[in-house]
């Protein structure tokens, strides 16, 4: 016989007026944050670890690549790596992820977003 895989997911899980309970996994508040990242204009793509970028190659893409979540009560903690478009402005850029991540993860989910952190990993040089 061989070992089942024990598969954890880590979910956040609050009340709403009495009605019930909500679990949100860490993953949909990852996916969401990834998603508003590269709707901004500018991010060229998000950046992963390499057992990402080896997962990617392999074909089973992860929509929260590059995206790590902290999750504490309702408060959420965002870490984003991103590769930016050579000529776009660092600051500027990061400001506009950090706005649309905060806003998307708070519309969305009902959480709050405490810190949106952003490491740029690299810049995308477009050849013609």
């Amino acid at each position: 016989m061989g070992k089942e895989k024990d598969t954890k997911i880590n979910h956040t899980v609050y009340n709403i007026e009495d009605v019930g309970q909500v679990q949100i996994a860490d993953e949909v508040v990852a996916v969401i944050a990834g998603l508003a990242a590269t709707e901004v204009e500018g991010v060229a793509k998000m950046s992963g670890n390499i057992t990402n970028e080896i997962v990617s190659k392999l074909g089973m893409k992860k929509l929260s690549k590059g995206v790590k979540v902290t999750i504490t009560g309702t408060q959420v903690d965002v870490t984003l790596n991103l590769v930016l478009s050579y000529g776009v402005s660092i600051p500027k850029t990061s400001q506009e992820v950090q706005d649309k991540v905060k806003s998307a993860i708070e519309t969305m989910t009902g959480l709050t977003v405490s810190e949106v952190n952003i490491r740029i990993a690299g810049i995308q040089m477009d050849y013609e």
